[in-house]
């Protein structure tokens, strides 16, 4: 049985990279070997200078893949800002910008997440004691000025107004644990931020010409495509086929998928266009419109791709290209971004356990998602006939096929349904579609069972 086999976007985007020597402490603080260090503590060997070497390039390069992904906007500032100017809707009329402002307490509402650590403890205090205005669009400039908003970064003149707006990775690909407030926490990088209404956001941009002008349409058109999406879901493909609806009318978005869990995950995204660096290549250069190369014949397809083939989006060449050396190091801290364990308590043990041999035995589960990593070593992907489902999604693929999507962390992105649209709303639809179009004949025990298990990973 292939559990959510079906299911693309901005992502982005986005590890247990165990393999990657020293790196998983860097992630979990256990057992890493740092590079000055002397000798092997199980075998009590000095290191030799290329496993030193290698040790302090795993370090260095995850460092600098962390920073990229929660701040390298790539030059995106040119789009959001200088093209869309969203910032003025941010900021507000009050504030030089346009409209009613977006306040902290709206920007929480539409899913941005603010990132605790970025706080003075004195403004902690301010906000706890009630102190802090969450209703004034000043607040949220506020916390741009701190980098404090995940996934957003604001700039500002010498007279502290803001000029531009830029993205990052985290915007869609991280959450934060809410151990300040809700929606306020410490950063979960790889987390898919399900509660993100992305389109709700760039419908209010005061300048949405760039989106006509490409798609050929009018502004209103636009903001009802923008804002068919709802939370948690992104279509990375619009501006490639222009498909802005399901034939039955439905929107076209895709869910947020996870970037954690992907080392040695052959293709990323629900319908497995390329791997995790074409994936950011692609995410960067033509979604987050950063400065950038991105190149892609098979999307200069006219018939398939007719907006990509006229734009030329398959083969951007910016310049300077601020993408494209970042590849190896956001490459490198994506695959070392573990999928995180189910909290206790939020399944029951030993009825996961005997899941576990429904999962890997009448429900031919393991078939796919083939155990530790969830999905198939090689080439991962599958018809839609082999799915039982429609081919909408697909057919807007160069594979025309969906990807088998690795397992572990399920429980963190339940939110928004399951596949690639939401289409089922919990696991015990999707277990109930692949029990019938495999026929299986799993009983109610054995479904149950099934489920916790797959709420363990």
């Amino acid at each position: 049985m292939k559990l959510g086999a079906a299911a693309p976007v901005i992502g982005a985007s986005v590890i247990a990279f165990a393999t990657f020597v020293g790196v998983g402490a860097l992630m979990g603080g256990q057992g890493y070997a740092r590079a000055d260090e002397s000798r092997d503590g199980d075998e009590g060997k000095e290191l030799s200078k290329i496993d030193r070497q290698i040790n302090e390039h795993a370090r260095r390069t995850v460092d600098q893949g962390r920073q990229i992904f929660r701040f390298d906007t790539f030059g995106s500032e040119a789009f959001f800002g200088d093209a869309l100017q969203l910032h003025k809707a941010i900021a507000g009329a009050k504030n030089g910008g346009v409209g009613p402002g977006v306040s902290p307490k709206t920007a929480l509402a539409v899913g941005l997440k603010v990132d605790a650590d970025a706080l003075p403890e004195n403004l902690k205090g301010q906000i706890k004691a009630g102190k802090v205005n969450l209703d004034d669009p000043a607040t949220t400039l506020a916390l741009l000025k701190l980098n404090a908003v995940v996934g957003l970064t604001g700039k500002f003149d010498q007279s502290g107004k803001i000029q531009s707006l830029g993205t990052q990775c985290a915007l869609c690909h991280s959450q934060v644990d809410d151990s300040f407030a809700p929606g306020i926490g410490k950063r979960l990088d790889g987390w898919a931020n399900r509660d993100l209404n992305i389109g709700l956001i760039l419908s209010l941009a005061p300048n949405l010409k760039p989106f006509t002008d490409l798609l050929g349409v009018d502004e209103a058109t636009v903001k009802k495509v923008l804002t068919s999406w709802g939370p948690g879901r992104f279509d990375a493909i619009l501006d490639k086929d222009g498909k802005a609806f399901r034939p039955d009318g439905g929107q076209a978005g895709t869910l947020i998928p996870p970037a954690f869990g992907l080392a040695g995950v052959n293709l990323h995204t629900w319908t497995g266009f390329g791997s995790v660096p074409y994936w950011n290549a692609y995410v960067g250069v033509t979604e987050m419109h950063g400065s950038g190369t991105f190149f892609d014949m098979r999307l200069s397809d006219p018939d398939q791709y007719p907006v990509a083939a006229k734009s030329g989006s398959f083969n951007t060449r910016g310049t300077p290209d601020l993408v494209t050396g970042k590849l190896p190091a956001l490459h490198v801290y994506q695959l070392a971004i573990p999928a995180p364990k189910a909290p206790k308590g939020s399944f029951d043990v030993a009825a996961a356990e005997r899941g576990k041999e429904v999962f890997n035995g009448r429900g031919g589960c393991a078939t796919c998602h083939v155990p530790p990593i969830y999905t198939e070593p090689g080439e991962n992907l599958h018809t839609p006939a082999e799915l039982g489902i429609d081919s909408f999604q697909a057919d807007r693929s160069p594979t025309h096929k969906y990807r088998t999507a690795p397992l572990a962390g399920l429980w963190t992105h339940q939110k928004g349904g399951f596949y690639h649209d939401g289409r089922f709303p919990n696991l015990a639809a999707v277990v109930d579609h692949y029990d019938r179009n495999f026929r299986l004949g799993l009983n109610a025990q054995e479904k149950a069972e099934l489920i916790e298990y797959l709420k363990s990973l």
